[in-house]
């Protein structure tokens, strides 16, 4: 059960000028906590909406790339169908075949070149800066 809180509108006893130290002290401590417990409830909202268009977000990236591989298969298709008009259809899908094939093994070969510039995946320049400023430190 949530109860907006407003300072201006609760009822006060006495006015803060007639109220000890004390008590203005542990009014002072409520609205704090009121406050900081109604702003976690707000940014918990906030980002319970925004969470959530995030997520349509990304589906909907997810939707155009699916899209765009099919239409990817269609050109590739298209390509088939337009070498067949200078050569037996079978040819033309074999040609095709072997050039997407040649195109994934540079891709793949490329590909392994990174992996394996990017292994350890240990921040070696760091470790060294690291080793360097202990000994700086025990010579220091």
């Amino acid at each position: 059960m949530s109860q907006d809180y407003d300072v201006a509108t609760t009822p006060v006893a006495t006015e803060p000028e007639k109220q000890s130290t004390g008590e203005l002290v542990s009014r002072l401590s409520q609205d704090m906590s009121q406050l900081v417990r109604d702003e976690m409830r707000l940014a918990q909202a906030e980002l319970t909406e925004k969470g959530k268009r995030a997520g349509i977000g990304a589906g909907m990236f997810g939707a155009a790339g699916l899209l765009a591989l099919y239409g990817v298969g269609v050109l590739i298709a298209t390509v088939v169908l337009a070498l067949a008009l200078a050569m037996p259809a079978w040819l033309a899908a074999l040609i095709v075949a072997v050039v997407l094939f040649a195109a994934a093994g540079v891709v793949a070969l490329m590909g392994k070149k990174q992996v394996t510039q990017a292994t350890p995946p240990i921040p070696e320049r760091t470790v060294e800066n690291v080793k360097r400023d202990v000994q700086a430190v025990k010579h220091g």
